[in-house]
């Protein structure tokens, strides 16, 4: 009775595999906010003269910057 072989049958082959680069799993794809128009606590920076004229007109400023944007990407096509 014969008895099976002990190591691979092809070694090189054996090793190529041992080697192989493994993929990685795609990245999980960020879904949108669960309720719509919530804001997000984000941390950018903004130009001096940019944040000075937001906040010559006193508190409110956030919403101004917020509102300012959201003009900007209204009037911009979508690709």
């Amino acid at each position: 009775m014969a008895t099976p072989p002990r190591r691979p049958t092809d070694p090189m082959a054996a090793a190529e595999a041992a080697f192989k680069p493994v993929k990685k799993p795609a990245a999980p794809i960020r879904e949108a906010a669960a309720a719509p128009n919530v804001r997000e606590l984000v941390s950018i920076r903004i130009d001096r003269a940019v944040l000075d004229h937001f906040q010559e007109d006193g508190p409110g400023w956030q919403d101004r910057i917020n509102d300012a944007l959201r003009q900007i990407v209204a009037g911009k096509p979508q690709v």
